[in-house]
């Protein structure tokens, strides 16, 4: 959630700090905060944005080579300065940011408040903060291993950094649960919640997995566990370039990452679905084949956007392949005691692959001996090195915080997965070989949809004020309306609800008036003549109708009976997700810049989603 920066080295620390915490906003934004060592250590901190800060360090910023920094997501306390991080020792001669939540935090606080430790915010970092201070001063312990045994009396999750006045030369990082990458370069080490901070300076990096602490230090990097065994870390060099993360002309992030849409399909089936050879390959899962083979049962644990690619998931591999199939709600997966067996086989699916749910489902799963596999974006991410094997999507980093290219690349993963399991299950090569030249065709089809970005901009204008909002779909479509009602709710705050069409007279139909817009995903499948008599039964109730169709014959009473008609390229029924997802994507987008929202960045939101 929060975002963490740090930085030692020969360059201004505070310039590397600021631009990387720009650089993180997206995982949050209420507050942000530097402490940067010059001979004395300065910490500055402002609620707000990352630009109030830099506003505020203006003329007088800190000077120094060695600081830390942190963009705050608020779970203990309400956004302020005094809550901002980083937070300090009672004589100031350390500073600590901290990303996750501290369970025990009320039972440690109390101990340290009768012991004399007066706390200045509703933190539960503050905790830790002075926990660590009384462990050095009670036991004369160096800052490290006073760090080292306070973690290991802390309950919870954490990704840490902690600098010191009293040694220079010496940035200390931790984490449980929450992410840290080390970046390595000559005579200097960064540190960072993700790459996006990293790759303007190095691509060698260090991922420090749970439990483990660094020693960073201008020549030498030491990582060891919380329990004190020193480890031999591989440095990693990352995939990412800088232009990737730049805006690159677009008004905001999810934009560029609407029109990346074709580019991402692409990248995402390179050298994966191969027309010619009329087959799947892909190498994760290469050798895996006889665990998928066997499987009986697959279960998808997902998340928000991730859980309705996995909806997506589950119609394409019970069609396709045929094998029955389960999609779970990682955040309860774990907590309901899930019936898992002989046979079974677990995907699960997150964009950044940090997601603490899906971790946690990860782990869950595979305490219970069942293999894991894992559709994740981010190489390198912890659920990337914790599952079994799995489909990197290779759809480049998605910084907007409301997912949309992440969400197509990952439909598109599952249907080659799909398709991989029924040719081995044999499915005619013939339908296979035709199959995948439809898919090839399909980034090409994106961007006509893309073409319609003007008209979805002037069809947003009419229900900018509006309050509330239907999606209505069946089969392949009911997912996708899931999803189209999310993107609406998560940037532009107008409460909207996805529902399977027939469900509509089962309850949502008696929230139908002229004020109510209703959006359709009427599709030219088995279902859109009765499709068509769900739209029928909103008119007949004045409802305002907007129509997601395909571009053929036969779509003419949609015209008299809606509002507004969207035209997609007609594709086969099991692909149309990854077209019929665009416009509603397009739609959200446009109301919600109307209404004045920050697209990138909405309210209470974060992008990667690391505490329960």
């Amino acid at each position: 959630m929060c975002g963490i920066v740090g930085y030692i080295g020969h360059r201004p620390a505070v310039d590397v700090l600021l631009k990387g915490l720009q650089r993180l906003e997206y995982r949050g934004y209420d507050s942000a905060g530097v402490a940067v060592l010059n001979g004395s250590l300065s910490v500055r901190k402002k609620k707000g944005k990352v630009a109030d800060l830099s506003a505020s360090l203006a003329g007088s910023a800190p000077a120094g080579t060695l600081g830390i920094g942190h963009t705050r997501w608020a779970t203990h306390g309400f956004p302020s300065d005094v809550n901002a991080h980083p937070h300090t020792s009672a004589d100031g001669s350390f500073a600590l940011v901290h990303n996750g939540i501290i369970e025990n935090y009320a039972a440690l606080r109390e101990r340290l408040q009768r012991k004399g430790f007066v706390f200045a915010s509703q933190t539960d970092t503050e905790v830790l903060v002075h926990l660590v201070d009384d462990i050095r001063r009670s036991e004369g312990l160096a800052l490290d291993e006073a760090v080292r045994q306070a973690l290991s009396r802390v309950v919870g999750t954490y990704g840490i950094a902690v600098v010191s006045e009293e040694d220079p030369d010496l940035l200390i990082a931790a984490r449980n649960g929450s992410p840290l990458i080390v970046g390595v370069a000559d005579g200097e080490h960064f540190l960072a919640s993700d790459a996006a901070p990293l790759i303007e300076y190095t691509r060698q990096v260090v991922y420090l997995n749970d439990g483990e602490m660094a020693v960073l230090r201008r020549h030498s990097l030491e990582v060891r566990t919380i329990q004190n065994v020193v480890l031999t870390k591989t440095v990693h060099e990352l995939e990412w370039d800088l232009e990737q993360i730049e805006k690159g002309g677009f008004e905001h992030f999810m934009l560029k990452e609407i029109f990346e849409q074709p580019d991402a399909i692409e990248n995402c089936m390179r050298g994966r679905v191969l027309p010619e050879e009329g087959r799947i390959k892909l190498g994760g899962l290469e050798d895996h084949h006889a665990t998928l083979d066997a499987a009986r049962r697959i279960v998808i644990c997902a998340c928000g956007t991730s859980w309705h690619a996995g909806l997506v998931g589950e119609y394409l591999i019970e069609h396709l392949a045929r094998i029955p199939v389960e999609v779970e709600y990682a955040s309860e997966f774990r907590y309901r005691e899930p019936v898992l067996q002989e046979g079974d086989v677990v995907f699960v699916i997150s964009q950044s692959g940090e997601t603490a749910d899906t971790l946690a489902a990860v782990r869950e799963a595979k305490s219970r001996g069942i293999p894991v596999f894992g559709i994740v974006n981010t190489v390198g991410s912890t659920i990337a090195r914790e599952t079994d094997a799995g489909v990197y999507l290779h759809a480049g980093p998605e910084i907007g915080v409301a997912s949309t290219k992440a969400f197509t690349a990952q439909v598109t993963v599952l249907t080659m997965v799909a398709l991989l399991l029924a040719e081995r299950r044999g499915l005619d090569p013939e339908r296979i070989r035709t199959y995948l030249r439809e898919m090839a065709e399909l980034p090409d089809k994106i961007r006509q949809v893309l073409s319609q970005n003007e008209r979805l901009a002037t069809i947003a204008r009419v229900y900018r004020y509006a309050h509330n909002f239907l999606y209505l779909g069946r089969g392949y479509q009911f997912p996708v309306a899931l999803e189209g009602a999310l993107k609406l709710k998560e940037i532009s705050y107008i409460h909207a609800e996805g529902y399977p069409a027939a469900e509509m007279k089962h309850g949502p139909i008696a929230l139908i008036d002229r004020f109510m817009p209703v959006v359709f995903l009427a599709m030219h499948d088995a279902t859109y003549d009765k499709v068509v008599s769900n739209i029928e039964e909103v008119a007949a109730r004045e409802g305002c109708v907007i129509a997601v169709t395909e571009d053929v014959d036969g779509t003419g009473a949609l015209d008299r009976l809606c509002e507004h008609v969207i035209r997609i390229p007609r594709v086969r029924d099991f692909l149309s997700p990854i077209l019929s997802v665009v416009p509603l994507q397009l739609l959200s987008y446009h109301v919600a810049v109307l209404r004045g929202c920050n697209v990138d960045q909405p309210r209470n939101l974060a992008k990667s989603v690391t505490v329960e």
